[in-house]
């Protein structure tokens, strides 16, 4: 995409048309459907509009089996289509009917989400079945409902779906068509891409982990726990355990979770020794072969190099070894190197494991509604990679990613500096869900009035920020449930968001529009409309991707960015030339940077640029702001921006860290922190 760029001519590149392009994408955009309104997609829209939602169908499939949830999320994807008729619940972190209830909207839940199927079968036109020994054959059947009008099934519900009441046949069987993942997507690309929306790029994972019960982990009993909150491996030390109390039954089940969820520094384990009555049963390195029988569940824990090799789960994340002691054991211990904030577990009871894996539906509506194709390619792996960037080349400047990557932090930085590097920017989207619904909305609430900046002084002035405002699904799930925390508006806080809301959810934008205090700011998620990396941007595309997209920082008032930028897995400083864009294209009268280990204000081409410092508990932020506190000289006014990790603060904490401040410090909303910024250095009060 980058080659083809040089030849495109200045007054085409500056207006980044987001338009179709191929004829075979018209039918998802513009073809009549039978009783009215279709998809709007203009051409200078980043996301498509849905036709008014009025009334909804709704099913309730939280606990659903995973073969159910795709069936309902693609038969969604073809309802909605044409109008928004079916809701989804899927997640009640927010309350399974806030969102719902917000539309305001009438709608029944059906009992039996069968029902729900019986009423909208004459929309469907047939069914594709995947391949359960092949799981990416369920992003492909994805694809394929979407340009057939179909749904997908499992061969299960294939066979209950041609039957009666429903009486919808098999259109293709993917069962023994594909070897393995790159197969799967490679035959995609090259028979299915022609006939998809070239305009979005859908990358899901084909499965996930089955809903794991409530009680899952009550016959766990702690063994060992960290007491002191270590982050620097000071307790490093083999540590040795008794099982003995667990045996009895066909093993015993050794868990490594984190013993503090907030801060990010959980269970590390270099080395396991277990020994049945003193003879050694079990010994290995994680990530080492000699791991593989134990490892029970990894869940979502990751592997590290360094220390010699070791395994950590940090947050709520954890892994659970396996033991099967011999016959007649009297006594079973083990001898575990590891450090930081560990907390183990053990249990003679099975639990169930998240690497029991079923489909899902949330985003495949979407992707359904809007006949685009549906991937999963590992940026990580070079042959997966090659493919990942032929599909990158073959779309506009500007074309939006949603979904996700592989889950390993180094899979996020990869994958996002190499669809940075093609003109991509990417949503975080996977776990949105109803968007053919939420696209049926329309944002009413006015932007507030940006708020006055206080006499500049000399004080300690600190802006808090929330993070993940670039994650689509954070701002439908766990940014509502830290908004209606009754202690915001309490302190001067900073939400990032996405401006992209205004297409894809505008319902949503307008209720933290319209019920924002004089104390919350929505500012634009890493790194504008989009996530992306602005040095691996290339410089031909940058501008004119700003300036298309500077209608949706208007439009939602997210004036200031927080801006991400890595290159080859650092963080880097702003290019002069993305300086430029920002400070000009953008208009922004300030910028914060990166995820650091220190603040700091510099200005660049006179543009202010604020590194923030993250934190993830009060404890962080007091200890900083007392190190700050004792290193300022009094004689001129000192900013500090700290950056909240949405996943372990609330404003109920960020209360308490600025009640414990003395009266040196200020907290100030982004816009007057930029405001003093720029009057302390002798700059236009406006960019």
């Amino acid at each position: 995409m980058i080659r083809k760029l040089a030849a495109v001519s200045l007054a085409i590149a500056c207006t980044l048309s987001f338009s179709i392009g191929a004829s075979a994408e018209a039918p998802a955009q513009q073809e009549a459907k039978p009783g009215g309104s279709t998809i709007s997609w203009p051409a200078d829209q980043v996301l498509p509009s849905f036709a008014k939602v009025k009334q909804l169908e709704v099913a309730d499939i939280i606990d659903a089996p995973g073969d159910i949830k795709i069936l309902l999320a693609t038969l969604q994807g073809i309802v909605n289509r044409t109008e928004p008729r079916m809701y989804l619940l899927e997640s009640k972190e927010e309350g399974k009917f806030t969102w719902l209830n917000d539309l305001d909207v009438p709608y029944k839940v059906r009992d039996n989400y069968w029902d729900i199927v019986k009423t909208f079968k004459s929309a469907v036109k047939g069914v594709i079945v995947y391949d359960p020994k092949v799981p990416d054959s369920i992003n492909v059947a994805t694809t394929i409902a979407g340009i057939k009008d179909a749904v997908v099934a499992s061969p299960e519900l294939a066979q209950k779906l041609a039957g009666a009441p429903y009486g919808l046949q098999v259109l293709d069987d993917l069962r023994g068509k594909f070897k393995d993942r790159l197969d799967a997507y490679t035959w995609q690309f090259d028979n299915l891409w022609s006939q998809t929306t070239h305009r979005m790029l859908i990358g899901l994972s084909p499965d996930t982990s089955v809903r794991l019960p409530d009680n899952n982990f009550a016959s766990f009993k702690t063994i060992a726990q960290d007491t002191t909150q270590e982050r620097d491996a000071k307790n490093r030390k083999v540590y040795d355990l008794d099982l003995t109390p667990y045996l009895g039954k066909d093993a015993v089940y050794l868990q490594f979770a984190d013993a503090f969820t907030q801060d990010g520094w959980g269970t590390a384990v270099h080395e396991v020794t277990i020994k049945a009555d003193g003879q050694e049963i079990a010994h290995f390195i994680p990530g080492t072969p000699e791991e593989e029988p134990f490892l029970y569940d990894r869940q979502s824990s990751q592997v590290s190099t360094g220390s010699g090799g070791h395994r950590f789960a940090d947050n709520g994340r954890y892994f659970i070894y396996k033991f099967a002691a011999p016959a007649g054991t009297k006594q079973l211990t083990a001898s575990v190197d590891m450090w930081n904030q560990y907390k183990v577990a053990a249990s003679s009871e099975q639990p169930v494991s998240s690497e029991q894996k079923e489909p899902y539906g949330y985003l495949r509506d979407y992707a359904v509604a809007n006949k685009a194709m549906v991937f999963w390619l590992d940026a990580n792996v070079p042959e997966q990679l090659q493919l990942f960037e032929r599909i990158l080349s073959d779309v506009k400047p500007g074309t939006p990613y949603l979904g996700w990557f592989s889950n390993d932090v180094q899979g996020e930085f990869n994958s996002v500096e190499i669809t940075s590097k093609h003109s991509v920017s990417v949503l975080a989207a996977d776990w949105f869900s109803n968007l053919s619904v939420f696209s049926g909305t329309k944002m009413n609430a006015n932007l507030p009035a940006p708020a006055i900046a206080p006499k500049l002084e000399n004080k300690i002035y600190v802006t808090y920020t929330f993070s993940e405002g670039d994650n689509f699904q954070y701002n439908e799930h766990r940014l509502r449930v830290l908004w209606d925390d009754p202690n915001r508006g309490k302190v001067a806080v900073n939400w990032t968001s996405s401006p992209l809301l205004y297409d894809g959810a505008p319902v949503m934008l307008d209720h933290y529009l319209s019920t924002a205090t004089a104390n919350d700011q929505l500012i634009a998620g890493p790194s504008g409309a989009g996530y992306f990396y602005a040095n691996a941007w290339p410089d031909s595309t940058f501008v004119p991707y700003l300036k298309q997209t500077n209608a949706y920082i208007k439009k939602t008032g997210m004036t200031i960015p927080y801006i991400l930028n890595r290159v080859a897995g650092q963080n880097v400083p702003l290019s002069d030339t993305k300086i430029d864009a920002y400070a000009n294209e953008y208009h922004a009268p300030g910028v914060f940077l990166s995820w650091e280990d220190r603040y700091g204000v510099e200005i660049k081409n006179g543009l202010p640029i604020s590194t923030i410092q993250g934190i993830s508990t009060v404890q962080d932020g007091q200890r900083i702001l007392a190190d700050a506190k004792a290193k300022w000289d009094g004689k001129s006014p000192l900013f500090v921006s700290l950056g909240l990790l949405a996943w372990s603060m609330t404003p109920t904490d960020v209360l308490a860290l600025n009640s414990s401040l003395g009266a040196e410090f200020q907290a100030v909303r982004a816009d007057q922190y930029f405001s003093l910024v720029r009057e302390a250095n002798g700059l236009p009060a406006k960019p």
